[in-house]
């Protein structure tokens, strides 16, 4: 299938269709700024478009360049992060601004080979990043250009295996020219009409091509291996009052959640703690038992947390980072400890 098959209608689809996002040069025009091309990729890593516009929009106010993000407190960008998930990211989000405002100047490198040396950025990234900001050829691949790219050529290999093959089938449509155009207007195409149900054929600008529509399979491909299910993991997490403050405690740097605000937790177990023991708790408080779980899945696995509420009642007041216990509270705060405490609010007086 000659690339000039694809991108010639998908890119006049693209300069007619594309959407207007807050990274994005206009079609054909000169490429785009690498700080923000590689601050949206890092942000879309397993979220979606319409969650990360805010939190792009908040930090390039913030932070408008590499270098005034590599100068900024990691707990004033950790906090900014919060809500977006997949915490490692913006801790190497701060080491790459860093790697880049002090040892290359403040500007990204233009190579594909040279970005893989950056922390965060890995083969995907790194060409997004190649194509987008400086518009050269890359091959660039990411969960919607697959599903593109396995219907185009009715890949019935299920993933994850058929990856190199659909990597190496999308390389034979990637032009020589507007190649960042071409990467997004892909991105485009299986976000809005090639879409993972009900993908819409008939108006879909290389239908024509299609080898899944020709055979009335496009609703069927990719094909993806069955996953094995997710463990479950347990743990508590304790929800201390005083005098109308919550207490919130500083994370360690590595490991889940590092380096971010939360609650008072337990380690994670492969079982949940024993009636009456309180692993973890930041006091001897009355503590009282939210009834169920709060349930947070990750990556790998879904842990379930079990809350409980406490009162220091006179009890020595703890060291901590101390919040008034009102809806600022959650600001900044990850997702899985914005749950509990919403959780505990059913406990008893939040």
């Amino acid at each position: 299938m000659p690339a000039k098959e694809i991108a010639a209608p998908l890119l006049a689809w693209y300069d007619r269709s594309h959407r207007r996002l807050p990274w994005r040069a206009s079609p054909g025009a000169n490429a785009a700024d690498p700080y923000r091309v590689w601050l949206s990729e890092i942000m879309l890593q397993q979220t979606t478009v319409a969650a990360v516009i805010p939190y792009f929009e908040h930090f390039t106010t913030r932070w408008p360049s590499v270098e005034a993000l590599a100068a900024a407190e990691d707990g004033d960008v950790l906090a900014a992060w919060a809500g977006l998930g997949y915490y490692a990211r913006a801790r190497n989000l701060l080491a790459c601004a860093r790697v880049v405002a002090n040892d290359h100047g403040g500007s990204f490198p233009s190579t594909e080979d040279a970005l893989l040396g950056l922390p965060g950025i890995g083969a995907y990234t790194a060409a997004a990043i190649t194509a987008i900001a400086f518009g050269e050829r890359a091959v660039v691949v990411d969960g919607n250009v697959e599903r593109v790219v396995a219907r185009l050529f009715a890949v019935e290999e299920p993933l994850p295996g058929a990856k190199p093959t659909l990597r190496a089938l999308a390389d034979t449509i990637t032009p020589e020219v507007r190649a960042g155009d071409f990467a997004q207007a892909m991105m485009d195409l299986g976000a809005t009409v090639c879409r993972p149900r009900s993908p819409d054929c008939l108006v879909c600008p290389v239908a024509t091509s299609c080898d899944a529509a020709r055979r009335g399979i496009a609703d069927q491909l990719p094909k993806k291996a069955q996953k094995a299910p997710r463990p479950v993991r347990y743990a508590n997490v304790y929800v201390l009052r005083d005098r109308g403050e919550i207490l919130l405690v500083r994370r360690p740097p590595r490991g889940l959640l590092g380096g971010m605000l939360g609650l008072p937790m337990s380690d994670i177990a492969d079982a949940p703690v024993a009636n009456g023991a309180h692993p973890g708790a930041p006091a001897p408080a009355r503590w009282s038992r939210g009834d169920g779980r709060v349930t947070h899945v990750f990556t790998h696995f879904e842990l379930h947390l079990t809350v409980f509420s406490g009162d220091l009642s006179g009890i020595t007041k703890p060291a901590g980072d101390w919040r008034a216990a009102d809806a600022s509270a959650a600001r900044d705060l990850p997702t899985l400890f914005r749950k509990a405490l919403d959780f505990a609010a059913c406990i008893g007086d939040f």
